[in-house]
């Protein structure tokens, strides 16, 4: 379950030590968070405990979240100029602090739980760049990409390059699997998806090669299913805005599928009912092989920690 230590005692314990920049960029603090819910829960894998943010930072474009909630850049990417000060040579030395944490996961794990890496996709991180952070309402990156092609396909390049070569670094340090996370992705219409975002992920994940499992999270495309295989991604990662079942019959049964409890379950449910709906979802599945139970998005701060655990014990019992 993605962002499962959020919901956590034990990590809210070291929030109050240290904020979340330390954790992420400090390989011990960010080794205890990612470990954090496999001792309570005994997860099948353990997620990298990072953001996507990190990639603008590395490439000389800085974060930090706003008081009142939010994400903001330290400088908004507003001409061809700012693009071209972008330093995609940059991005190794400045992320170093992930291929270590990396290493110290997998001694802790002893090779018997999975480890996950992750990046943002190149269209998602265009938009929290362009807007100069997180906005109600996502417009800068649509209008480059359909008045200024050559300068977004300028910006997405680098973008390209920048995610391929830090997921090349995490596999390297020992991730199992990596996730491209494409969380902007149903802002996009149809027809414009493959060329905003279908098309670079689809270069980051030629450019890893067969190394690992790659996991496409595309938020809200329920238009490009043809878009989404040809990626070549192992698996899709599918949302909990769609039924399984349908979703299921939109990809060709040689990519896996992972999903796709709805979130707030955890916060509002009972655990009976939570344990029933992740029965239900694994009825939606039964007979297609490559399916991955998750949540359909991260795990929510407020989720209580008993529905976690009936949905954990149902889909082991369903072994």
């Amino acid at each position: 379950m993605r962002q499962a230590g959020r919901a956590l005692p034990e990590y809210r314990a070291l929030k109050e030590k240290h904020s979340f920049l330390e954790l992420v960029q400090t390989p011990e603090l960010a080794t205890e968070v990612t470990l954090q819910p496999i001792r309570r829960f005994g997860f099948d894998a353990a997620i990298l405990f990072s953001d996507i943010l990190v990639i603008p930072e590395a490439l000389g474009q800085g974060y930090r979240f706003r008081e009142g909630g939010g994400i903001e850049m330290a400088f908004t990417l507003q001409s061809a100029e700012d693009i071209g000060r972008l330093e995609v040579g940059a991005v190794s030395e400045r992320l170093q602090y992930v291929p270590q944490a990396l290493r110290l996961i997998q001694t802790e794990l002893k090779r018997e739980t999975a480890l996950l890496g992750f990046a943002g996709s190149p269209w998602t991180l265009a938009n929290f760049m362009l807007e100069g952070g997180s906005v109600k309402h996502c417009t800068k990156a649509l209008e480059l990409f359909h008045h200024q092609p050559a300068l977004f396909n300028a910006l997405c390049e680098k973008l390209t390059r920048a995610v391929a070569h830090f997921l090349n670094m995490q596999i390297q340090a020992g991730a199992d699997a990596v996730q491209i996370f494409d969380s902007h992705g149903g802002l996009l219409s149809a027809e414009d998806f493959a060329g905003a975002s279908g098309r670079w992920m689809k270069a980051i994940i030629a450019e890893l090669g067969a190394q690992v499992p790659v996991i496409v999270f595309s938020k809200g495309t329920y238009q490009n299913w043809d878009t989404l295989a040809d990626t070549g991604a192992q698996i899709i990662g599918i949302d909990h805005g769609i039924r399984l079942a349908e979703a299921r019959t939109h990809l060709p049964p040689h990519v896996a599928m992972q999903g796709n409890l709805d979130p707030a379950r955890l916060v509002e449910a009972t655990p009976e009912a939570i344990a029933a709906e992740t029965a239900g979802l694994l009825a939606q599945m039964a007979g297609r092989e490559g399916h991955i139970f998750n949540l359909g998005h991260g795990l929510p701060p407020a989720a209580r920690l008993e529905n976690v655990a009936a949905v954990i014990s149902t889909v082991r019992r369903s072994l």
